[in-house]
């Protein structure tokens, strides 16, 4: 019994782990100018690790998490910082989803779960970009220059912002609005889909 659980949960990680490699493909991802930096994109690729931590556990989501950030290394331009990063925040948010909906395990403790993914996910991006995304950012595509990096988010609102600052007021809530639509799309259809996600549990 445990090795049938055990083959049907790898199963549901490896097609997810599938579908998210897709969904972070450049054509299914979009920036907002009007809102922040155009190199920031959104995408919802975070999404079937989040089915997957409500339909097979917390490890299992993470583990998904994880695997399309080392398959996107081949698509990537950021010589593995930038999966690094999201893989991380990733882990940071589908994880503590999926332990609160293991002991909720109902409709509300998947909202819950999920906005307390969301928010572990957003706070853990600010040490995440701090240390690991922006450093490399600004030395290879800014040349180095804090400044130049710091006037993409200043020209948008017209204020002098330092880094810590963008990091707070930008990066932060936009990662948890990102996670809690992730969320939201999950409540959406997680039932509709539940009687192909039953034959995963």
């Amino acid at each position: 019994m445990k090795n049938k659980k055990y083959l049907l949960s790898l199963t549901l990680c490896g097609i997810m782990s599938a579908i998210s490699v897709v969904l972070q493909l450049p054509f299914f991802e979009f920036s907002l100018p009007f809102l922040i930096p155009p190199f920031i994109k959104l995408d919802f690729s975070d999404l079937p690790a989040l089915l997957t931590a409500f339909t097979a556990g917390p490890l299992w989501g993470g583990l998904v998490a994880v695997i399309k950030n080392a398959v996107h290394l081949a698509f990537g331009s950021t010589g593995g910082i930038g999966e690094l990063a999201n893989g991380l925040m990733g882990v940071a948010f589908v994880v503590p989803a999926g332990i609160i909906y293991k002991y909720r395990h109902t409709k509300s403790g998947a909202l819950i779960g999920g906005s307390v993914g969301a928010l572990a996910g957003a706070v853990a991006s600010f040490p995440v970009n701090m240390l690991i995304t922006y450093p490399f950012y600004i030395g290879v595509f800014f040349g180095g220059n804090v400044d130049m990096l710091l006037d993409t988010y200043n020209q948008i609102f017209g204020t002098a912002f330092g880094l810590v600052e963008v990091l707070l007021y930008f990066n932060l809530p936009f990662t948890f609005a990102k996670y809690m639509l992730c969320v939201l799309i999950a409540l959406l259809i997680y039932k509709p889909l539940s009687p192909i996600f039953k034959k995963f549990k």
